[in-house]
């Protein structure tokens, strides 16, 4: 064999020796969770690759990313590609911008036909649109929504990709004679467009995700797992907090949930720390 096959084959063998090494750590914490980057999103910036090793040797190999604008953190697909690989993570899903105020790259109305492709190179079962900015919540920007992301659905749909679309607590206001959650569930096709449920903002927001899994059955594959502290209402870890999650776990197969992620915005303390105390939890639980 030529020596430059024969040092190829051994990096590669290294590579897969040093992603097992990682998985092994990972598998010895316990139970293998998925996580939103954006709960580590300043670690991420000073260092995407060594965030991610951190992240699988705590339990966390399953990713929601977010900021695609072209690129993923900067780096080409082809690298991207490579960091996961090294790293041993799996991206699931991602989260993009409407596009219908802030003009950004990558979102639903700018540059998705070379986002779905993009994401569909790197594997994802998902994308999602992500949130709507404060100017862009007007009646306006509502009545266009459900068509915007019903044509959204469908080219991810030619990618074999699902597309949905996570909400806040701003949704839960009142728009025309309903509430515009309910609003962008009944004015968009079900077979285009399905939901990714964040439980503490709709907790936030003092609705009921079960009842919600009984009204639309089905539409719910994705949802954030985080927590809600008792008397400030604050984001906490999970566990630490008064959501009901027994209870809203043993709806998940009316809600059709096939995929969940543990996301925390902020933290009182060291992040890092807040995502242990949640994996603790949730190993012993199971879910």
């Amino acid at each position: 064999m030529e020596r430059r096959n024969f040092m190829k084959l051994l990096g590669l063998g290294a590579a897969g020796l040093y992603t097992a090494s990682l998985q092994s750590c990972a598998a010895a914490t316990g139970q293998e969770l998925g996580l939103q980057l954006f709960s580590v999103r300043d670690a991420v910036a000073k260092d995407l690759e060594g965030t991610l090793e951190r992240l699988v040797k705590m339990g966390y190999n399953k990713l929601e990313i977010y900021g695609y604008d072209g690129k993923f953190f900067g780096k080409t697909v082809a690298e991207f590609k490579s960091i996961l690989a090294k790293t041993g993570m799996k991206v699931v899903s991602s989260h993009h911008l409407s596009g219908l105020g802030n003009k950004a790259p990558g979102s639903l109305s700018v540059g998705w036909d070379k986002a779905v492709d993009d994401l569909h190179e790197l594997g994802v079962d998902y994308m999602a649109c992500a949130y709507l900015f404060p100017e862009e919540r007007t009646p306006e920007n509502y009545a266009q929504l459900p068509a915007l992301l019903n044509a959204s659905g469908e080219r991810c749909k030619q990618a074999g990709i699902r597309f949905a679309y996570h909400n806040h607590d701003f949704e839960f206001e009142p728009y025309n004679d309903t509430l515009v959650y309910d609003y962008l569930l009944t004015s968009t096709n079900p077979d285009l467009v399905s939901m990714e449920l964040d439980l503490y903002w709709i907790s936030k927001a003092k609705h009921d995700p079960v009842a919600y899994f009984d009204k639309y059955p089905g539409r719910f594959p994705l949802w954030h797992v985080k927590d809600m502290e008792k008397g400030t209402g604050d984001i906490t870890e999970v566990g630490n907090g008064v959501i009901d999650f027994d209870r809203i776990f043993a709806a998940r197969e009316k809600a059709g949930m096939k995929m969940w992620f543990v996301e925390q915005d902020v933290s009182k303390g060291d992040m890092f720390a807040s995502l242990a105390t949640s994996h603790k939890y949730l190993d012993g639980k199971r879910y």
